[in-house]
Order: structure tokens, then C-alpha cells, then sequence
């Protein structure tokens, strides 16, 4: 849309593709509407827009695209309450002869969206929990789209691949317990909507059910798995001291990697004046599991059989992610805050759903932040089209 068009769009008055806010301060209220739009019960084949600096009865208040209402908008998207992340985009436009900030919300190819466990939809000019009959025709819709690759079909894999410890966990952490309590659908209508498996009428499970939940994940994606390995020096050539192969669904591998990293940092103890003593680890464990973590969920796992390989050597640590950079990510932007894309964007859903992704684009942040912290050099990055490998290198 051009500007005028815009503009117009908005002067027309409230719709099922139209929201009016009066001002950006009631956050959950705005949130509610980001997660209706993206659902986008309406079947609308454009972006649907929130407008805000509007009124009830349409009076406009200057509202510009300010740098702070920027990033506040921004952080809606990008802190996780939202999942799978939605995608919209932020402009100014002029109605009555004042400016406002328009948020275009995208139609999410996937859904349904879910705003901590719930599900919204807009229905005319109304915001609203959505019932189980329009949740599973959300879910039939993503059915028909083009889907990324982690939540295609395992062929060969079958409900009995899931772990049901494992998936009565997930969907306990992914759908808010009175909703849980209200539906009384299927397990292969739940597991459907979790993206788990394909359809109720196809409870095939996805590469994302496997990965969070499945018994034995390698057997039908033989690279979903973390390789360890501490050498004595510092090269490839160098004695292997330790190693091991992290092969759980996610969480459970998340857990032992974090025990294996707590065994392996080495802290130096310093007497500074008289009596104070100073810790010091060589490597913080923060910045290690945010580097990790983002090669598991930012990897390619289709074409290649290779796993995520962490090698601890005696002055750097080595973590090596299987596929380059992906979507408008590349080498002169990667690793800027808040800039990001997903290969596998509902296993970033799956991953802020068990507490392993704070918010969406803050990984390598943190790390970065952690590194400064402890003394260590901020990590590095080599890029190419086949893999992605941070380094991160001692303290002295």
C-alpha cells in the first residue's frame, strides 16, 4: 500500500483488517491484537493494520514514528510472549493532517498464533480468545501453506516415536492450563496444533515433534545431536581428553550440555588487597549455552547429517552450526541486536516454549555481554554458505 492508501484504510474506520489504538501504553492490549491479526481468522490477503495514535470515535492524535516507539513496537514482536514470532512492519502515515505510527501486521503462514497459551482472532472489530472449532480451522489453514522444513512430515515416524512424558510436558508449557482444562479435544488434535504432527487426520509427527519430543530423535534425523570434545592443545591433532554425544530431545540435551559445561570451566581464584578473594571462570557458561543454543535452533537440518560440534581446546572453545547464515541475515549484519531470521522458526518456538530462548534476537547479545563480563575477548564469527562457527577464547 501507498501512503494515501494507507491513510485512507485507517480514515475508513475499524474492520476485521483495521484496529484503531489510542496510544501504545496498554501493552497487553496491543499484544492481544498483534497475535489476533497474525492469526487472521478473516482469511484477509493482505497485511492487516494497527493504528495507533486513533481514537474511539476517530479523533487523531499526533503519534509519529518516534526511535522509542520503534523499539517498543519492536520488542513486541521480539520478546517471546508472542509464538510463533509474528512478522510486521512499522510505518508513518498522515490521517487528517497529523501523523501516526501504523503497525502491518502479516498474515502468519502457519498458525495458529498464541499469545502465553492462547489463541486470539479478530472477528469484525473485536479481539477475542478464539473457540476450539475456529483454533482448528486456523490449524487446517497452515495445513495448506508452504511449510519450513521443521514442521514437515517424518516419513517413517508414527505417534510411538513420541515420547509421551516428553509431549505431555510440551503441551503443558505451550497452552495455558484453563484452556488445557476448557478443550477437550484429541491428543492428535492437540498434537496438531502444536505443530507436533501433521493433522489430526495425519498425526505423522513433524521434524519439530521429533526434535522436542521424540524418543529417539537420530533415527530418522541423524544429525540431531551436539558432538563434545575437549582436546589437550589446541588443534585437531592434539589427544582427545573427553568426549561425548548429546543425542536427547532438546530439553534433555540442553540439560546435559549445561552439566558437561559446569564440568569442564575451570575457575582461578586471586587474593586482591588483604582478604578479598576474586573467582574467575576461564569461559562464562552464559555465553556458552546462548552460543549453543543458537546453533541448534539456526541450523540446517535438511541435506546434512552433520551435528552441532562444540570442541573445547586448551585456549578457545569452537562451536560449529551446519549451515550458513539464512534469510536477510548475512555476513555484514549477523550478530546485530535484535536482527534475525529462522530457518526453523517453529523450533524457536519450541525452544522459547521450554525456557531456552529469553527473547527472540538476544542470543548473541548475551553472549557478547557475558564475555565482556568475565574478561574473556567478545566472541567471533566465520561465516559461509556451509556452516557457522563461533569461537570463544579463554580469559587470561
Amino acid at each position: 500500500m501507498t501512503d494515501p492508501e494507507l491513510g485512507d484504510l485507517i480514515r475508513r474506520g475499524e474492520s476485521d483488517r483495521v484496529e484503531w489504538k489510542q496510544s501504545s501504553r496498554d501493552r497487553e492490549d496491543i499484544n492481544r491484537s498483534i497475535c489476533a491479526m497474525a492469526n487472521n481468522l478473516g482469511g484477509a490477503a493482505t497485511p492487516l493494520v494497527l493504528a495507533i495514535g486513533v481514537g474511539p470515535a476517530g479523533a487523531v492524535t499526533p503519534t509519529p514514528l518516534t526511535d522509542e516507539l520503534s523499539q517498543l513496537l519492536s520488542r513486541f514482536r521480539d520478546e517471546g510472549n508472542i509464538v510463533p514470532r509474528p512478522s510486521y512492519s512499522l510505518r508513518e502515515v498522515e490521517v487528517g493532517g497529523q501523523p501516526l505510527t501504523a503497525a502491518l501486521v502479516t498474515p502468519a503462514i502457519a498458525p495458529p498464533v498464541r499469545l502465553r497459551g492462547r489463541v486470539y482472532v479478530r472477528i469484525g472489530t473485536t479481539n477475542r480468545q478464539a473457540a476450539p472449532e475456529e483454533e482448528r480451522r486456523l490449524s487446517e489453514r497452515s495445513l495448506a501453506a508452504a511449510r519450513p522444513f521443521d514442521i514437515s512430515p517424518v516419513a517413517g515416524a508414527s505417534l510411538d516415536d513420541l515420547d509421551d512424558g516428553a509431549v505431555q510436558a510440551y503441551v503443558s508449557a505451550a497452552i495455558d492450563p484453563e484452556v488445557l482444562a476448557e478443550n477437550q479435544r484429541s491428543r492428535e488434535e492437540q498434537l496438531a496444533s502444536l505443530r507436533l504432527v501433521v493433522a489430526p487426520s495425519d498425526p505423522t509427527p513433524t521434524v519439530m515433534g521429533l526434535l522436542v519430543s521424540g524418543r529417539d530423535p537420530r533415527r530418522f534425523l541423524p544429525g540431531a545431536y551436539i558432538q563434545f570434545a575437549r582436546f589437550e592443545g589446541s588443534d585437531l591433532t592434539t589427544p582427545i581428553l573427553s568426549q561425548h554425544e548429546l543425542e536427547r530431545p532438546i530439553a534433555g540435551m540442553f540439560r546435559n550440555l549445561d552439566e558437561l559445561l559446569r564440568l569442564n570451566i575451570r575457575t582461578r581464584s586471586t587474593i586482591s588487597g588483604e582478604s578479598v578473594e576474586m573467582r574467575r571462570p576461564d569461559y562464562p557458561i552464559d555465553a556458552l549455552r546462548q552460543l549453543a543454543r543458537n546453533a541448534v535452533l539456526h541450523r540446517s537440518y535438511e541435506g546434512t547429517n552433520a551435528p552441532v560440534r562444540l570442541y573445547w581446546f586448551d585456549d578457545r572453545i569452537e562451536i560449529n552450526s551446519p549451515g550458513g547464515p539464512y534469510g536477510f541475515v548475512n555476513e555484514q549484519n549477523f550478530g546485530q541486536p535484535g536482527l534475525t531470521d529462522y530457518r526453523n522458526p517453529h523450533l524457536a518456538e519450541a525452544m522459547k516454549v521450554l525456557g531456552f530462548v529469553q527473547r527472540f534476537g538476544a542470543g548473541i547479545p548475551i553472549a557478547q555481554r557475558a564475555c565482556v563480563d568475565n574478561g574473556n575477548p567478545p566472541p567471533e564469527f566465520r561465516l559461509s554458505p556451509e556452516h557457522v562457527v563461533a569461537i570463544v577464547r579463554s580469559a587470561q
